[in-house]
């Protein structure tokens, strides 16, 4: 059970640092588009290929983040029923829910997807729009997050097997401070520290 634990462990640490890398395409995919709008109305000049950058960088981030929004437990619950019963009746509801639906559909898309990936890939597929860019990238993201989605899954799975079997926490335990607040906190401090650097310089400025 500590080797799955470790495991799953190492699973989240890979899952946390893509998912904070591909927050970075956020900002490239309004920078792209800013630049795309500013050059279109100063100088009528456009480009299909920075429309496709936009959504390109769009499904990359919809895509390769959603093992992370699993991580953090962020996807989209039904707790109507579930949430009258017991903390262990919720688990394993949630391994069920892994093992029948979630890595049966994961494997079911990676398996159906290579096909158009390998095609776009063999003959150099390119969007039927002028100036477009080529398609395999993109396709690519479909198998590659649904592969990263279902390792995360497995990580999950462990997790919850560990619980029910009481050799780790509870998946579901929440951290008592979250990363906002202890940013919230480390900012407060600073701003804290620079008033008293300023009251004391004021102080000792004011001596004769």
């Amino acid at each position: 059970m500590q080797a799955l634990l470790s495991f799953s462990r190492g699973v989240d640490w890979i899952t946390e640092r893509i998912g904070r890398s591909v927050y970075w395409l956020l900002l490239a995919a309004v920078l792209v588009s800013t630049i795309n709008a500013i050059v279109r109305k100063a100088f009528n000049l456009s480009s299909n290929a920075y429309l496709e950058a936009q959504w390109y960088m769009f499904a990359a981030v919809f895509m390769l983040g959603a093992g992370y929004v699993f991580l953090h437990d962020q996807h989209v619950r039904i707790d109507v029923l579930s949430s009258k019963l017991s903390r262990k009746a919720q688990v394993w509801i949630d391994v069920l829910g892994i093992v029948i639906f979630l890595l049966p559909l994961c494997g079911f898309v990676i398996w159906t997807s290579l096909p158009s990936l390998m095609s776009a890939w063999e003959t150099k597929e390119v969007s039927a729009s002028p100036g477009g860019l080529i398609r395999w990238p993109l396709y690519a993201l479909v198998p590659i997050g649904f592969g990263l989605l279902a390792l995360q899954s497995l990580s999950e799975l462990f997790k919850r097997i560990g619980f029910l079997a009481g050799a780790g926490p509870d998946p579901h335990a929440k951290p008592e401070v979250t990363d906002e607040e202890l940013l919230l906190q480390e900012l407060k401090h600073e701003a804290e520290a620079r008033d008293a650097a300023a009251a004391k310089a004021g102080t000792e400025g004011g001596k004769p």
